[in-house]
């Protein structure tokens, strides 16, 4: 047992985290939600009612796709792009999708090596872009979900006020969902550039996203 948590202590702790914050949402939003009902003089709503809503549901989804969005964008265009001195790019010399030899595909494959890297075809064609394509699905399936979800909590305001609900069509073209998706897409883009830069001139010690403390600054591609 004490291997095994050793050996997967990242993906435990943070989907440990990730379940307290999302709990923690919930409590908080029904509690928001709810002051709402009252200034209005609508009854509170329960918890179970609460988290299978609309409003949190588009609250959710919203940040999901914005965090996989950068993932997908990071993960696809760090084939190409490089950064000088930060670990965050692949090595100055090496742009591009490389060479099967360098990628261990094929024939260059290792005993080690995953099935389809060996087997070549379409199976190793999928494999060797399958981290960018599972983000990028999931980003696409989140970013529909809180379209979805965000249309039926606008609608649920909308009625509220005694307006006209709006179609699909309508809400996604509508500046509520673009409101929504640029302020989370501009958070998560500045991040990224803000981790690939100042990982350049600052360390963090024994951290796999910084260069070992004595690492010079323009050292590129180098992990602690």
């Amino acid at each position: 047992m004490k291997k095994f948590l050793r050996h997967n202590a990242i993906g435990l702790v943070f989907g440990g985290l990730f379940l307290v914050v999302l709990v923690g949402q919930a409590f908080a939003g029904l509690a928001f939600f709810n002051e709402g009902q009252r200034a209005v003089g609508l009854p509170d709503v329960s918890f179970w009612r609460y988290v299978t809503s609309a409003s949190f549901g588009v609250d959710v989804a919203e940040n999901w796709q914005s965090e996989y969005l950068q993932f997908f964008l990071f993960i696809l265009l760090t084939v190409w792009l490089l950064q000088k001195g930060s670990p965050e790019s692949k090595s100055l010399d090496k742009p591009g999708r490389e060479t099967d030899e360098e990628q261990k595909i094929g024939p260059y494959a290792d005993e080690n090596s995953p099935k389809w890297a060996r087997t070549g075809g379409w199976r190793t064609r999928i494999f060797s872009n399958s981290l960018g394509l599972v983000m990028g699905l999931i980003f696409l399936g989140s970013w529909v979900a809180q379209s979805v979800a965000g249309v039926a909590a606008f609608n649920e305001e909308q009625l509220s006020e005694r307006q006209d609900p709006v179609s699909w069509g309508q809400y996604v073209l509508g500046a509520d969902f673009w409101n929504r998706t640029l302020q989370n897409w501009q958070s998560e883009l500045l991040a990224v550039a803000s981790m690939a830069i100042l990982a350049i001139y600052l360390r963090q010690r024994g951290s796999s996203q910084s260069k070992p403390v004595g690492a010079p600054h323009e050292a590129t591609g180098v992990e602690g």
